[in-house]
């Protein structure tokens, strides 16, 4: 008679046990993203919002790694060959963002000309836009985009005329090879493009550090 509820209970026990045992081993896992790193994609990783060099002053991201949906990221890797050929790295500024960061960015700036509301969620909550530059390989400078990253002002505009010949000249190039593969711009910031059709979807998730 008591056989049975003693087996249930047993039962029970050990899908508890096996549910964390899968959430551990799940813990710091990129799925559904894609990491894009130094070594193998042959980007420069300047991740801003895990250093005090960035609008809010301070640190946002435990460490600096680039995650992106994975059709985002060999979009990207098109990209990152075309630019190659004519002498330049991409600078990567920000990837994937998790939505309890966007809620910080809020905070800091409520603005929808600049950070997308946390109600409405980002492209880079879902791991598909990029924060972007261009870095000549020689000389390892960034190249001249007539403002920093995250200007906020209307000199960072795309339709911003009023800029030196060559900082137009690199915007455009950023601009058109981009699009070549799939990538939107955003009207108010030449380093903010979108890649739509990916199907990604809003993520809490946070990477770890190694």
């Amino acid at each position: 008679m008591h056989i049975k509820p003693i087996k249930m209970r047993i039962f029970y026990l050990f899908i508890y046990f096996l549910s964390l045992f899968y959430s551990n081993s799940m813990e710091g896992q990129s799925f559904p993203f894609m990491e894009l790193t130094e070594e193998k994609e042959g980007v420069v990783l300047d991740i801003r919002y895990a250093t005090p060099n960035n609008f809010t002053k301070s640190v946002l991201y435990p460490c600096g790694r680039c995650f992106l949906h994975p059709t985002v990221a060999k979009a990207l890797q098109y990209a990152v060959k075309d630019f190659r050929k004519l002498g330049y790295n991409i600078i990567l500024f920000d990837c994937y963002r998790p939505l309890s960061i966007q809620r910080k960015l809020w905070e800091k700036v409520p603005d929808s000309r600049y950070v997308t509301p946390p109600a409405k969620g980002s492209m880079h909550n879902r791991g598909a836009a990029v924060d972007i530059s261009l870095q000549d390989i020689k000389s390892k400078k960034e190249l001249d985009m007539g403002t920093p990253y995250d200007y906020f002002g209307k000199e960072a505009y795309m339709d911003y005329e009023d800029i030196t010949p060559v900082a137009a000249k690199n915007r455009k190039l950023l601009h058109t090879t981009l699009v070549k593969y799939g990538f939107k711009p955003i009207r108010t910031e030449w380093w903010h493009f979108s890649f739509s059709g990916s199907g990604a979807t809003i993520s809490e998730w946070n990477w770890t550090c190694p």
